[in-house]
């Protein structure tokens, strides 16, 4: 599995060191030990309390007092202030998710059939099922989560439909092979019988079906031939097009779920940070910007400025991908404080994103 770093100068740093100290198992016990405990409280850790607190072998804090300061001169720990315990460091946590991986943590049956329950639904519009998931993974993990649906652009059509509603008035449902579904009302001729939209929807599907949304342009000359009959109708129906295509250009389904569970952190207390910090969730444009680069069901992970976010400086950010149709990537993001607990957060996307592509793939 690809993540956000490279394996290998990870056991590189392992075997070799850095300037001349080596990262033992020792090592990599003490720090797991330091990262657990300061997920768990936020407060800097000391060696005395790992020493009650935890097995490592029993070392003596001396011991370990020593090795926090090989790991600080690693770069894994920092110290807030002189007397104070240490806190991990953004390299830490990588290495700390890194091992998460290669552990593939996994969610109990109930906590996953509880959130597979949670998007089980009848309704088959993405915006609603990537709400519905938004939710799962907030109410989940207790922090603010992102999702994004695929790019329509990238979507292929695979039928068109036109209902009648009025007497002048049909409705044209635009249905993609990533089970999403684009509708919008066109003016009909008030003396076309039902029978002439179905056989309508039949030309149009025949045109259309398997062309990317991003090529319907392309074909609503050759259309304007087709169903020439209907010149009023097919005018409306290129419009209808027209208006799909260009909001699968400027648009992508987006949901935010969790937006004030930061609030529960002690890194946000401070009014002004977490003001800043929810007004940016209110910022589309920098939401899809954080949600970008993930990779098939890969997991990415940035801390603090690396979000490119200063309201996020105190926060971590990992995301997953979803497929759709095999080739249709969307998103899900968890934000939450540098903190957190990434074992149940990434077996929290796993289960998720897959029970979002095999929904939409269904």
């Amino acid at each position: 599995m690809r993540t956000w770093f490279v394996r290998e100068l990870i056991m590189e740093i392992l075997q070799k060191g850095v300037g001349g100290m080596e990262m033992d198992e020792r090592k990599l016990r003490i720090l797991h030990a330091i990262i657990d405990d300061y997920i768990l409280t936020a407060i800097p850790v000391g060696s005395r309390t790992i020493t009650k607190k935890y097995d490592v072998g029993g070392l003596s804090s001396a011991t370990i007092r020593n090795e926090m300061s090989d790991l600080e001169a690693l770069g894994y720990l920092d110290q807030p202030h002189t007397s104070a315990g240490r806190i991990p460091s953004a390299k830490a946590y990588r290495l700390y998710v890194e091992s998460l991986l290669q552990n593939s943590p996994q969610l109990s049956a109930l906590e996953a059939s509880k959130l597979r329950g949670h998007l089980r639904t009848r309704e088959r519009q993405l915006g609603e099922l990537i709400r519905r998931a938004a939710d799962a993974v907030a109410g989940a993990t207790n922090y603010t989560t992102v999702v994004a649906g695929p790019k329509a652009l990238d979507m292929r059509v695979k039928s068109v439909q036109l209902v009648q509603v009025a007497s002048e008035t049909a409705l044209m449902i635009l249905v993609t092979d990533a089970a999403v579904f684009k509708d919008t009302t066109v003016s009909v001729d008030p003396e076309l019988s039902p029978e002439d939209l179905f056989q309508v929807s039949r030309l149009l599907t025949d045109h259309l079906s398997g062309r990317l949304i991003s090529d319907m342009g392309g074909c609503l000359n050759a259309l304007l031939s087709v169903l020439g009959e209907h010149t009023r109708l097919m005018q409306t129906v290129l419009d209808a097009l027209g208006r799909i295509e260009l909001e699968a250009t400027t648009t992508r389904e987006i949901a935010v779920s969790g937006g004030t569970n930061i609030l529960h952190y002690p890194e946000y207390s401070d009014t002004a940070k977490a003001r800043a910090f929810l007004n940016a969730l209110e910022t589309r444009e920098k939401l899809r910007a954080l949600l970008t680069g993930s990779q098939s069901m890969a997991f990415t992970l940035r801390i603090g400025l690396e979000t490119g976010m200063s309201e996020m400086e105190d926060c971590a950010v990992v995301t997953a991908s979803y497929q759709v149709s095999g080739d249709h990537l969307g998103t899900i993001g968890v934000i939450g404080p540098a903190r957190m607990r990434y074992g149940h957060v990434l077996s929290v996307l796993n289960c998720v994103g897959k029970s979002l592509s095999e929904l939409l793939n269904g």
